[in-house]
């Protein structure tokens, strides 16, 4: 029996701080054929028989940090969804079409932010925003989002900004409040009675203590004490030093980036066993690596299981498709997250028909009920509300890594 085997190349091009993933059908190869088989498994719904039929090509626009201080964020989410849409691609795309990423750098800056998402609202070509990274630069958007109707897919942030009721705002991780739910009812089932929280000056930390503030009067942890700290960190020693003398058992920060390491470091040098437990933006390799060996042990709540954990179905596929991508990115739970977001993604635009409308796919989102990723499930109820309810709690082990 005869059999032809149709294999690709995947090329990578970056430009101005741009870059995209496009998928080309090339010679015959093993290779390739082992890859294309490999994206049949992932995805067995998607068929190659009319990928030419359909015809062109569906473009998502991104803003993010790929560059900065939060780079490796943005670099991470990017490479994770990229190896997702890379993996549906080379069995011939969603219903024929195929899925093209085009990320363009922000900085983790609100101004550059929207300035890019004005060009992709003006773009005819551009189908939706996707993953686009960061509370402050969400913030910027929304208005523009919101006005144009175009659909923002996931946003990278946990603030109760990024969701308002409007249906062409579709979030899938935790909120922030919700993770600090989780971390308190945490704490007190494991009969701590006196908790610190330590949060930032800004409408993240706000948020944050909002929401630990709820927990514990849901939980009935009466014994508290709080201290803000400033975005710059410099008051982070004095925000410990005042926070211990409440005596508390367990510390949670609302805190991201700079003002995380300062605090830490004045608190382990303060009162060195002292547990404390911190948001999934505490994850970030940046973060872990200024606070080297201060970061042991620190409790984390996470909105994706484990990005090692081959006991969970869609982690199995992240890691497989991760491998095929080729990049030289660490996997992590950034990366999870974008792979994760670009499975929903795939699946709504599947449910939204061969020739798929800005309308249709919105509605096809919020059709997404008790959708089962392997251990993941979206549901999505209202706007406004997230799709996902998944969070987990990991501890930072002596090398650095993650573990539950």
């Amino acid at each position: 029996m005869l059999v032809w085997l149709a294999a690709f190349s995947l090329t990578t091009l970056t430009r101005d701080n741009t870059s995209m993933t496009h998928i080309d059908l090339t010679h015959c190869s093993r290779r390739g054929f082992v890859h294309t088989l490999s994206a049949a498994t992932l995805f067995p719904w998607v068929s190659s028989a009319h990928a030419q039929d359909a015809g062109g090509v569906l473009k998502l626009g991104q803003s993010t940090a790929l560059t900065g201080p939060l780079g490796d964020l943005g670099q991470a989410a990017v490479q994770g969804a990229k190896a997702c849409f890379d993996a549906v691609n080379a069995k011939g795309g969603v219903n024929g079409r195929k899925i093209e990423l085009v990320s363009q750098d922000d900085g983790y800056d609100a101004k550059k932010a929207l300035a890019n998402a004005e060009g992709f609202i003006a773009d005819k070509d551009i189908f939706a925003l996707f993953n686009c990274l960061g509370t402050p630069m969400v913030e910027a958007m929304l208005p523009k989002v919101i006005e144009s109707g175009i659909p923002f897919f996931a946003p990278y942030t946990g603030s109760l900004l990024a969701r308002p009721k409007a249906r062409n705002v579709f979030n899938i991780r935790a909120s922030y409040p919700d993770e600090a739910e989780q971390l308190v009812q945490h704490l007190s089932t494991i009969g701590i009675k006196r908790i610190g929280v330590a949060y930032q000056n800004n409408a993240f930390g706000k948020e944050v203590f909002e929401g630990a503030r709820l927990a514990m009067e849901k939980y009935k942890v009466t014994n508290s004490s709080a201290v803000t700290i400033e975005n710059t960190g410099a008051d982070a020693a004095a925000a410990a030093t005042k926070l211990l003398a409440d005596a508390p058992e367990a510390i949670l920060m609302g805190l991201a980036g700079k003002p995380t390491i300062d605090f830490v470091k004045a608190m382990r040098q303060q009162r060195k066993g002292m547990p404390l437990y911190a948001l999934s933006v505490l994850g970030a390799a940046a973060t872990l690596k200024a606070l080297g060996d201060d970061a042991v042990g620190i409790a984390v709540s996470q909105v994706v299981p484990l990005p090692n954990n081959t006991g969970v179905a869609v982690v199995r596929d992240f890691q497989q498709a991760w491998k095929q991508s080729g990049t030289a990115l660490e996997p992590s739970h950034l990366a999870l997250e974008g792979y994760i977001n670009a499975r929903v993604f795939v699946e709504a635009l599947r449910r939204a028909g061969a020739k798929p409308t800005r309308e249709s796919f919105i509605d096809a989102t919020w059709a997404l009920k008790k959708l089962d990723l392997g251990g993941f499930e979206i549901n999505a109820t209202e706007p406004g509300r997230s799709a996902s309810r998944f969070i987990e709690m990991t501890m930072v082990n002596r090398q650095g890594r993650f573990i539950k």
